[in-house]
């Protein structure tokens, strides 16, 4: 007969077994297994009589006595698969009390779950390998940014990008936003928002996307410095590039997780667009950092107060140098402004002028700091074919290109006569 014996089990048989020929004494094979004497001489008189299948666990193969019921498994994973499938446990568990007031462990649920096949346990999964290294240790000291573009909104929304700003010390989400794209307009309106509610960190950690860097050394024209890179200059902010994406691991991590439950709770949420994910995200921010942020080594704060410096609507503008013609004019961005004629501007043609594009959308032109009276005299009307479009305005232009398309389409669907069949595929075509 095969007996199954643990590895505690078969040490007690040695011991034992070396009791018995002699060799040990009782009383050193209590100390050993740190039993009585009385329980050394039962198992031994179990050992004579049974063998070694004495020393087996009688429970070994049988139900645990503290196994739930059944009927507790089958509601639990029929809740799970109705409403959390794709959930993890750690989550499903915290949902599951939250909104059903089922307390199952995380553990029983975990093990249920890879029963079932709606886990992978992480033993199965490839091993993610990278170096380490060690936190910041005061808040404020560097703040890693980043953007995911992700179906944040799953099939409800369109596909956008959400802005992070994690403290490296503690690993919270200190602010985070829900934009159409990732643009330098919008890390400039972002960064003023952190930096009016917190102050100016230290130094800013990111990628190397050309919003944060000139990627091109050969580049003809500027300074070398983006718009981004520009306004930190002047609040005395670093902007450290890093040379991949593991180097700024607990923003990546981040997101890895946001992707997870922040998509899962909009959608428990019923949220679906932009302005409501933006509502919904400093309530949930508090519950994340609640549950995964850490506590700083040292109880100082390295944000310094930006309010001492140059008005933050003018440093988190994009700003532009142009030069005037003699005719006072000027040209931005496809429109044409004129300055209005007075002593003061009337000086000042073919001078160098700066132009201030707020993120509002309102303009200032301005000479030595003072902004000048100005009017447009041109607009742009129609985007031409192939045109040439600064990526700080792409958004705006492609919704002007989709609204003039979908009126010449609608334009022609009215003129155009239908041939049989045609209304029927028009009815399902997707919007």
């Amino acid at each position: 007969m095969v007996v199954s014996m643990s590895e505690a089990e078969f040490s007690r048989l040695n011991v034992l077994l070396e009791v018995r020929s002699g060799r040990l004494r009782v009383a050193d094979a209590a100390d050993l297994l740190q039993l009585g004497r009385r329980q050394v001489f039962r198992l031994l008189g179990g050992l004579r009589k049974d063998g070694a299948a004495s020393l087996a666990s009688k429970r070994r193969g049988k139900p645990s006595n503290n196994q739930l019921p059944s009927a507790v498994r089958e509601l639990t994973m029929s809740l799970i698969k109705a409403h959390y499938a794709d959930f993890g446990p750690t989550l499903a568990a915290e949902k599951l009390k939250e909104n059903h007031a089922c307390l199952v462990s995380r553990e029983t649920l975990r093990k249920w779950m890879l029963a079932d096949g709606l886990w992978i346990d992480r033993k199965r999964r490839l091993p993610s390998v990278h170096q380490p290294r060690n936190r910041r240790e005061r808040t404020g000291e560097l703040i890693q940014i980043d953007g995911s573009k992700h179906y944040w909104f799953e099939g409800r929304g369109p596909e956008c990008s959400l802005l992070a700003y994690i403290d490296d010390a503690t690993s919270q989400i200190l602010h985070a936003a829900f934009v159409p794209s990732e643009s330098t307009l919008d890390y400039l309106r972002e960064t003023r928002a952190y930096v009016e509610r917190y102050g100016r960190p230290v130094a800013f950690y990111s990628d190397k996307h050309s919003i944060f860097r000139v990627n091109h050394r050969e580049a003809a024209g500027g300074n070398g410095v983006t718009q981004f890179g520009r306004a930190l200059s002047e609040l005395n902010i670093d902007i450290i590039c890093a040379n991949s994406p593991q180097a700024k691991g607990r923003v990546e991590r981040s997101f890895g997780t946001l992707q997870d439950r922040l998509v899962k709770e909009m959608r428990l949420a019923g949220i679906s667009t932009i302005a409501a994910g933006n509502a919904f995200l400093p309530a949930f921010m508090a519950s994340y950092n609640a549950r995964f942020g850490k506590i700083a080594k040292s109880d100082q704060d390295a944000h310094r107060p930006g309010e001492d410096l140059a008005p933050l609507s003018d440093v988190f503008a994009w700003k532009e140098e142009r030069t005037l013609t003699n005719n006072l004019t000027i040209q931005y961005d496809k429109i044409l402004f004129m300055l209005e004629d007075n002593e003061v501007t009337r000086r000042l043609a073919r001078q160098r002028v700066t132009i201030i594009d707020y993120p509002d959308g309102h303009l200032a032109i301005r000479h030595n700091g003072r902004d000048l009276p100005y009017r447009t005299f041109d607009k742009l009307q129609k985007v031409n074919q192939a045109a040439i479009v600064e990526n700080k305005r792409l958004g705006e232009v492609l919704a002007y290109i989709a609204e003039q398309q979908k009126q010449l389409d609608m334009s022609r669907s009215a003129k155009a006569p239908r041939r049989r069949g045609q209304a029927e595929r028009h009815m399902f075509k997707p919007t």
